[in-house]
Order: C-alpha cells, then structure tokens, then sequence
C-alpha cells in the first residue's frame, strides 16, 4: 500500500460567495512541490467564474488515466526489450449519464502513438502491450467508466 498526498487550496480573496459569482480557481499543491493551477470546467462554470487555463478535474482524470497506461507501457517494453523513442496521447474523455442517471465520466478513448527504436514490433505484440498496460493501471482499476485504447499506428 502506498499513501498519494494532494492539497487543494481556495481563497474566496474578498470577493462576494453567497451570489454564486465566486471564482472557482484554486491550487492542488503535490506532495514532491509542484503546483498545477486548478478550475471548474467553462462548460461547467461560465468565465471569469472558472480559469479556462487551468486544469478542470476532468482533465485532470484523463491524464492521470493515459499517465497511468503509459508508464505501465513503457515499463513492459522495455522489460520486452523494446527501445520506446516517443509516446504521445491525445486521450478524450466523455461526460454523460451513466447507468444509475448520473453525470460521470463514462468513456475515456485513449489513442497512444509509439515510435521505436530500431524495428517495432508486431501489431500481436504491441497489442498484448497495451493490454497488459491497461490491466495492470491503477487508474484503470479504480474507475468505472469504459476505457477504449486505439494505438495509433
């Protein structure tokens, strides 16, 4: 077992709060210093209430999800012997109702395009690649939702 610490900060910084016309932006501040600039989604929230520059938590859950895919991808190529020179994922991730009426997450597409060093390898090969980074993804096992992943060749 393994503990992940994630501070989330707001301040309301004057602003009026019971009108609803709050700003929505905050810090989630990593356990290791980084901080990444967090906001309720535009779709969600109309600006200047939320920060389209920041990162939503639904883009949030999207990348953890491909970072999760791709650091058991790269862990089992290069078990395989395989040199990986590239990894690039434009993953998309869906809200809709799901099966109990609610808003979640239901389909997160990712498409990850390798490049190798060398030969790649065969598309059986890089299939079982994929299948065992998805299998074995925390986040993958965490969640729900359907998780599609379309190599990109």
């Amino acid at each position: 077992m393994s503990e992940h610490l994630v501070t989330v900060e707001w301040t309301r910084a004057a602003q009026p709060f019971t009108d609803n016309r709050y700003s929505r932006a905050h810090d989630w501040i990593f356990d290791g210093g980084s901080v990444v600039r967090g906001s309720s989604a535009p779709t969600s929230v109309a600006e200047p209430m939320s920060d389209p520059t920041a990162v939503d938590p639904e883009e949030a859950f999207v990348a953890a999800l491909s970072s999760c895919h791709m650091l058991f991808f790269l862990a089992y190529a290069a078990r395989s012997g395989l040199v990986v020179d590239r990894y690039h994922d434009k993953a998309v991730g869906i809200l809709g109702k799901d099966d109990r009426g609610k808003i979640s997450m239901t389909r997160v597409t990712l498409r990850p395009e390798v490049a190798f060093s060398g030969s790649a390898p065969d598309p059986v090969t890089l299939s079982e690649l994929h299948r065992r980074a998805h299998g074995a993804c925390y986040i993958a096992n965490s969640i729900r939702a359907e998780v599609r992943i379309v190599p990109v060749e």
